[in-house]
């Protein structure tokens, strides 16, 4: 059975009494003739695979919303050029200029992490007051070494004002760069770019996380973080360095441990650390999921969270709160990280610019029960 979910439809709108499958080729249709009329495809609409993508539909069901519009005389079908767009509707809503917003995660869905979806569904619903749209483009080819060639067809067919980047490359930041497309990362950014960003201060919080788990006798202490070298995790390192560095301990050490990303890949980490002599008494895990993998480990090693060792989760995530011990862990709303992000976007709709290129928040500590006292040896 098909479940695709039409973005923004009004509830209002939707004829509940048709049958499922015609209800959503009645709500594709028109949400593509509301989107030419506004204007966010201006010669043609995007290829059928990344339609299906966007809306959630199977191809079916597109192709009958395509039907559609073609006997109502508003797109042809051209071969080698895809659907081009003949007319504009005058059906559905008056045509108006866009306000409408690119939302870019190179790679895939499942990089997303849950609080990502509910800030972005804040963002959407703040924008949508204000009469503006936001629209998710995901995809292996955006994550590439060199995705200039996707990135130019894209930015090229979907016309909007402003791209926000989440997740991005540093191959992804430098084209927006480049070629001075309005966007704002929704992220960290690398050395010597210089777009605006709304961030976590994940330097500050891995700073503060050594300095608590120094403070609570810990002198060797692991940053368990991936391989990505995505810019957040490099300021964490930094940022963890930074905290051990000012520690007056002078037998306090650092350690670094990388790993692909994967739950063997996590373990093994976890069992090289382990393995040390002597051990770490102290992790500080960077992704929220990943202190799941790493804490399932230590149990399986014989080792309790926190007798044995303490263990920190640099972000949060609600699914932390439903373990034991309760992790201690770095949070904030979701909902302030969007009205963050909604300001500095309005500014680039309105002006092309924002009035702060930097805005960093700082997440608050949730005391959980996953550190304690250092163990002397």
């Amino acid at each position: 059975m098909e479940t695709g979910i039409i973005p923004d439809m009004p509830y209002n709108d939707i004829p509940w009494n048709l049958p499922r499958r015609q209800l959503l080729g009645r709500q594709t249709t028109d949400l593509l003739r509301e989107q030419i009329a506004r204007g966010t495809w201006t010669e043609c609409l995007p290829p059928e695979r990344e339609l299906c993508a966007t809306l959630q539909i199977s191809r079916h069901t597109l192709r009958v919303a395509l039907k559609q519009l073609m006997e109502e005389g508003i797109i042809k079908a051209e071969h080698g050029r895809g659907n081009l767009i003949t007319a504009r509707s005058r059906r559905g809503k008056k045509a108006f200029e866009a306000s409408d917003i690119g939302l870019l995660l190179p790679g895939s869905l499942d990089r997303m992490l849950p609080i990502h979806v509910v800030w972005i569904n804040h963002l959407r619903a703040m924008l949508a007051e204000r009469g503006c749209r936001l629209h998710l483009f995901h995809g292996l080819k955006y994550a590439r070494r060199d995705p200039s060639s996707a990135l130019k067809q894209l930015v090229t067919r979907q016309k909007h004002k402003c791209w926000v980047l989440l997740l991005s490359d540093e191959p992804v930041q430098r084209w927006f760069q480049d070629n001075k497309v309005p966007c704002v990362v929704a992220g960290s950014i690398y050395k010597d770019v210089s777009l605006p960003y709304c961030d976590l201060d994940h330097r500050a919080v891995c700073r503060h996380a050594a300095g608590l788990l120094l403070g609570r006798g810990h002198r060797r202490i692991a940053l368990l973080v991936q391989k990505s070298r995505l810019a957040g995790d490099v300021e964490s390192e930094e940022g963890f360095a930074e905290g051990m560095r000012r520690s007056p301990h002078g037998d306090a050490e650092m350690l670094i441990s990388n790993h692909d990303a994967t739950a063997p890949g996590i373990a093994n980490a976890v069992r090289r650390l382990m393995a040390r002599k002597p051990a770490p008494t102290a992790l500080l895990v960077v992704n929220p999921f990943h202190y799941l993998t790493a804490t399932t480990c230590l149990t399986r090693l014989g080792l309790r969270v926190p007798e044995d060792i303490s263990v920190v989760s640099r972000d949060g995530e609600t699914y932390l709160s439903y373990l034991l011990p309760v992790p201690t862990r770095y949070e904030i709303d979701p909902r302030n990280f969007a009205k963050a992000l909604l300001t500095m976007v309005l500014e680039m709709l309105e002006s092309g610019a924002t009035s702060k290129r930097t805005v960093q928040l700082m997440p608050a500590c949730i005391a959980g029960e996953s550190v304690a006292e250092a163990r002397k040896p």
